[in-house]
């Protein structure tokens, strides 16, 4: 694979770009992570003189609880299983709400007797039935916003925010067969851990907080996106081939297929347009771009495999911190 282009230093805003007529083509990101989890990686992108477009891949939805949800939130909190893993800062939140309503109704129900224990109790906050395993520093700190004993067991992360960083905690290598693990989670994403356990003859129970879906505006804001560089493109001095690819961030394989399906069903439209529209000469001009006009930064071994499949440029990370997504941007492919 060739190497990325350098990091242009000419900076200016995703929104007025394609007026400029300056032969300076910037580095682009496209940052498809959800709405609630995109602010960070775009302001530190930004700080380094990238210039970033929000697209959003994934929407984020509740989905109702469920009697089995509650059912295995009471055994987990009866210590039933050997820990939790929360994949998410959504998980988390998610999960933590329903946490708090059983612990809720649980003292409401103490008698009048039990009124001195059940104020102490509401000093100690809630109490851990097992170790709990947050992947990443923004699931961690979900868990702080509301007062946790921690005496028992503790809030754990592994040293890498990904599923092999936490099969390489001591807490979940030495499971054995027989033992119960709860992850709280979305519906559908990365099945490592779960394959891996289960193949040792854990057995894992699970909660999916949410399910992502695909933005409904999503096709819209990257055709609007597509004509405007494109439009630059065309009125630069800069070949197409030449510029710096744009640099898409994928997070996950439900990420990565909404990609797919816009940039396809948007090649699928120019190709209409062009064999029913006597603007045919303009359009040649403006041709719509492929999944190989960009280059890719990708999380694990999953996705990695994914990009390589339809050989596309990218680098591969092991987890999504700004400073690690920036590294491997100024790295080499």
């Amino acid at each position: 694979m060739s190497s990325m282009p350098t990091q242009s230093t000419y900076v200016t805003s995703h929104k007025n770009y394609a007026n400029d007529k300056s032969k300076v083509m910037p580095q682009i990101v496209i940052n498809t992570r959800p709405v609630e989890r995109a602010a960070p990686l775009t302001q530190h992108l930004q700080a380094a003189g990238l210039v970033v477009i929000e697209m959003p891949m994934l929407t984020l939805r509740p989905r109702p609880t469920t009697d089995l949800d509650i059912a295995l939130m009471h055994q987990w909190l009866a210590g039933a299983y050997k820990a939790l893993v929360v994949v998410s800062p959504t998980a988390a939140a998610s999960g933590l709400a329903v946490w708090q309503s059983l612990e809720h109704e649980k003292r409401k129900h103490k008698t009048k007797d039990d009124n001195d224990k059940y104020a102490h109790s509401l000093l100690e906050g809630l109490s851990l039935p097992s170790p709990l395993v947050a992947v990443g520093e923004a699931t961690a700190a979900e868990f702080s916003q509301v007062r946790i004993n921690t005496t028992d067991y503790q809030i754990l992360q592994p040293e890498t925010a990904n599923n092999e960083g936490m099969l390489a905690m001591p807490e979940i290598d030495s499971l054995q067969a027989g033992d119960k693990l709860l992850i709280w989670r979305g519906l559908g994403g990365r099945r490592l851990l779960v394959d891996t356990l289960q193949a040792r003859g854990v057995h894992i129970d699970s909660i999916a907080w949410y399910e992502r879906t695909m933005p409904i505006d999503a096709m819209a804001e990257y055709q609007q996106w597509q004509q405007a560089f494109l439009t630059h493109s065309t009125t630069s001095d800069i070949a197409l081939p030449k510029q710096p690819k744009p640099i898409v961030v994928i997070s996950s394989a439900a990420a990565f297929e909404h990609w797919s399906s816009i940039v396809n069903n948007g090649q699928s439209k120019t190709l209409k347009i062009e064999q029913n529209s006597d603007a045919v000469a303009d359009i040649a001009q403006r041709p719509s771009l492929t999944l190989k006009d960009f280059s890719y930064v990708v999380l694990g071994e999953r996705l990695a495999n994914m990009v390589t499949a339809q050989q596309l440029s990218y680098w591969r990370v092991e987890d999504l911190s700004p400073d690690t997504i920036l590294s491997a941007i100024h790295s080499k492919i």
